[in-house]
């Protein structure tokens, strides 16, 4: 494939994705949002490999690009790493973008081949939850604070124990400054842990 990506679409496409969530309201926008955010990290990431232009960027791409994004909400260069994170850690939520999103996907973008697909952690990335529930019982606020989690096991148990006990935002930092994960034992018992977090993801499915 062509290098055709250039800057000017990443910025144009990450804008549509902000026009298109303001249109939401109630559950949907937090939703929405967290599409959003997802959607900006994989722009991010697929400008990075395929853009055209990236080399006049470099180091300073994450600068540039919030300075092109000034007036949108949340996407200083800050929040821009933790986006691209995001997608990284979390490249299976791609899976809940239609027809959930179809309002926010980039045709110039959401359209990449299989085989141009972004480099993720695949190391730390695909939670053992799927997706779709992933997305449905977590905010945003929430997945920032799991994206801050290095350990993929670790992660893994706030995301089960978060969505079996509907905890809020507040409640889910308690837990991770309480150390309830190494608390629990399943640190060192992670075949268990697996096997938790997969009953725990089929009974939510049943129950939804």
């Amino acid at each position: 494939m062509k290098n055709t990506l250039t800057f000017a679409h990443l910025v144009e496409a990450i804008q549509h994705a902000h026009t298109a969530i303001s249109r939401q309201t109630g559950k949907a926008i937090n939703i929405s949002l967290t599409l959003r955010n997802w959607l900006i990290g994989y722009y991010i990431a697929e400008y990075e490999l395929n853009g055209k232009d990236r080399a006049e960027y470099g180091d300073h791409l994450f600068t540039d690009i919030a300075k092109a994004l000034n007036g949108i909400s949340n996407c200083n260069r800050r929040q821009l790493y933790r986006y691209h994170r995001f997608y990284s850690l979390y490249p299976e939520i791609v899976g809940t973008l239609s027809p959930q999103s179809q309002s926010i996907s980039s045709k110039r973008i959401a359209t990449q081949k299989a085989d141009d697909t972004p480099i993720v952690e695949t190391a730390t990335a695909l939670s053992q939850i799927e997706p779709q529930i992933l997305v449905n019982s977590l905010s945003y606020s929430h997945f920032e604070e799991l994206v801050a989690i290095d350990d993929p096991t670790k992660r893994t148990f706030y995301e089960m124990e978060c969505i079996r006990g509907s905890w809020s935002l507040r409640e889910l930092k308690r837990q991770i400054g309480s150390l309830y994960y190494e608390r629990s034992g399943l640190s060192h018992d992670k075949k268990r842990l697996s096997e938790i977090a997969r009953q725990g993801a089929e009974t939510k499915t049943t129950l939804d």
